[in-house]
């Protein structure tokens, strides 16, 4: 019978989450039975999903949905929509999102979601025929106190309002607490929108403090310019840095003076692309700001942004991943002998399911917080889940995502041997 390590193809995101795994696990000397069963995703759900187009005809997209732990509480993650979405890379997503969970010490485990389809080229009444159905056959394994998901690439709160309608419907009452990261009218947090690029810049703040590096006059340069990097751009500003390049898929505009964010947000806006911004100049493709002059680097789009080919040449001293996995394990051994202080995804962009726990406590007592108070908390929880792992990375000698790779695995792990092995 195959392995999980085994169906991973060399380079993929599973590969890179079962490395990462295996490293951690090592050094905390965790037994080798537990590390079996957190390689190995509790349940895993491949779904048909057909749905009747605008012009008659029946296509049939494929979904998933994957639980990898759930030792410490139900599975949260988010669902993308995306003509790349597989099982494997499902699996990895939610197996970095136990470690997430864990990193913040949230009662949760990790999962994950997708259908494989291009909702760019889907009509709006498409795209909802779509999100009900893919709700109704995977909601015999999510629930408010199952599996709670999320938006991801490509969907958004409305589609989560879908999410939440149709499992209420089959329940015959309102649930809000099913997923997060829906309108605020129908049971969404304030504060959701802009947690996981405040965490970020958190994090920034957090471990510049700890490097010696003073935040105020820092260059920043993000990669992506979406609800991560947007945020992470207004927040850091706030603190004191410079914006002074930045990219999304039209290409890289900087401006070593710094770029005013909101004037920039305002222009991507009307404009859907951050070329052409007045006062800014082109420098390039959308990775050449991976390599822009900088202090801080907040690489928030893609995956495998900066490899082996490009590491040597990251001129930042501090990284903190806006993405999941934007940094191979090759690059991150370059980075690491070169010095450079990677804050990992993990702990980094760790403040959106943060407030989506926030979003689903307010859903289940059917209280809900201002803004004021989801801020003091995420800040509070950021700032001491960025200690713990400090510390971890501290005492076991090496860096911060193996540090909080090992946090994270020793808490899944104790949970786990606790519980023990049914029946």
């Amino acid at each position: 019978m195959a392995t999980l390590a085994h169906q991973a193809h060399k380079g993929s995101p599973l590969e890179m989450a079962l490395e990462q795994l295996e490293k951690a696990a090592a050094l905390a000397g965790i037994d080798e039975g537990l590390v079996k069963i957190l390689k190995t995703p509790k349940r895993s759900l491949t779904v048909s999903v057909p749905v009747r187009m605008d012009d008659g005809r029946i296509e049939v997209f494929t979904g998933y949905r994957v639980q990898h732990n759930l030792a410490r509480g139900p599975a949260k993650g988010g669902i993308r929509y995306h003509p790349g979405v597989t099982l494997e890379e499902v699996t990895a997503l939610a197996m970095w999102m136990t470690w997430k969970c864990a990193v913040m010490n949230l009662p949760f485990g990790g999962g994950k979601g997708g259908v494989i389809c291009d909702p760019r080229t889907l009509s709006p009444r498409e795209l909802e025929q779509l999100t009900r159905r893919y709700t109704a056959e995977i909601s015999v394994i999510i629930g408010p106190d199952r599996d709670i998901p999320a938006p991801d690439v490509y969907t958004n709160p409305q589609v989560m309002a879908w999410i939440m309608d149709t499992y209420s419907m089959q329940q015959g009452r309102p649930v809000p607490a099913v997923v997060t990261g829906k309108p605020i009218a129908v049971g969404g947090s304030l504060g959701r929108e802009q947690a996981t690029g405040r965490g970020c810049a958190i994090a920034v703040e957090e471990a510049a403090r700890r490097i010696g590096l003073r935040l105020e006059g820092a260059r920043v340069a993000i990669q992506g310019f979406g609800n991560v990097g947007r945020y992470s751009a207004l927040s850091l500003e706030a603190m004191g840095a410079r914006i002074v390049a930045v990219s999304d898929s039209s290409g890289t505009i900087r401006n070593p003076a710094g770029l005013p964010v909101r004037e920039l947000v305002a222009y991507k806006r009307q404009h859907g692309h951050v070329m052409g911004f007045p006062g800014a100049e082109a420098a390039g493709g959308p990775d050449r700001v991976l390599v822009e002059p900088c202090d801080v680097l907040v690489p928030a789009a893609l995956e495998e942004a900066i490899t082996a080919e490009n590491a040597g040449d990251v001129q930042a001293r501090l990284i903190a991943e806006g993405a999941n996995g934007p940094i191979t394990p090759e690059a991150d051994a370059i980075l690491a002998r070169r010095g450079i202080t990677v804050v990992p995804d993990i702990l980094a962009n760790a403040g959106g399911v943060t407030v989506s726990y926030f979003e689903w406590i307010q859903g289940l007592q059917e209280f809900f917080w201002p803004e004021e108070q989801v801020e003091q908390e995420l800040s509070r929880r950021m700032r001491q889940s960025f200690a713990d792992v400090w510390e971890t990375a501290r005492r076991y000698g090496t860096d911060l995502r193996t540090g909080a790779m090992v946090l994270a695995i020793q808490r899944v792990a104790e949970a786990t041997r606790l519980r023990g092995v049914y029946p």
